[in-house]
């Protein structure tokens, strides 16, 4: 079920599998409120610093078979906010289009850079032994950047610079996601149409 209003860039969506049962309502002219319940603790910190940082407000609720383990609930929930955001900004007239923050926590530095092209591609780079972050394989934060980056339809380069501890690093790149998105779907004063020679994205 999807509900969206272009004047308002809000959406929400849900997505029921045999694995999970999740739901997702944004505003993306929001002030960062969030409301969010996914069974997995480190997850739901990411998530509400992604709203936070956003500017975004978001609600997630996500079921999972999280006893089997937390892949399947962190892919889908990314699918689901990734068309969810997708739907929010409409036909895009008026945005930034491009947003680009790097974002430092003590010892870690991530980049993430977007563009709001409608041409998914993720570029994701750290090392094979980047470490885990507390209840959540490093490897689940790659899943859920392809998954927002797929269903957004969006560009995303997004590299750890640096850094030794789990948590810092996975923390800092959901900022650095969350900061990037907030410039790249800004309404710009002076564009007056879409932010492309295309005329469309």
């Amino acid at each position: 079920m999807t509900t969206s209003s272009s004047q308002n860039r809000t959406a929400s969506q849900e997505r029921k599998t045999a694995e999970t049962s999740i739901s997702v309502a944004i505003n993306l002219d929001g002030t960062g409120t969030t409301d969010i319940s996914t069974g997995i603790p480190f997850f739901d910190h990411m998530l509400t610093l992604l709203g936070k940082h956003s500017l975004i407000d978001l609600t997630v609720k996500a079921d999972g078979d999280i006893d089997v383990d937390a892949h399947h609930t962190v892919e889908d929930t990314g699918i689901v906010l990734g068309e969810c955001i997708r739907e929010a900004l409409g036909d895009k007239k008026g945005i930034r289009r491009y947003g680009m923050a790097y974002l430092p926590m003590d010892e870690t530095l991530s980049r993430c850079v977007i563009d709001l092209s409608n041409r998914p591609h993720l570029e994701f780079r750290a090392p094979v032994s980047t470490p885990d972050a507390p209840n959540l394989p490093f490897t689940l934060v790659e899943e859920f950047f392809r998954a927002v980056t797929n269903n957004l339809r969006a560009n995303v380069h997004v590299e750890l610079l640096y850094g030794r501890d789990g948590h810092h690093i996975a923390e800092s790149m959901f900022k650095a996601l969350a900061r990037a998105l907030r410039q790249a779907a800004e309404i710009d004063p002076r564009e007056t149409g879409i932010p492309s020679t295309k005329e469309a994205l």
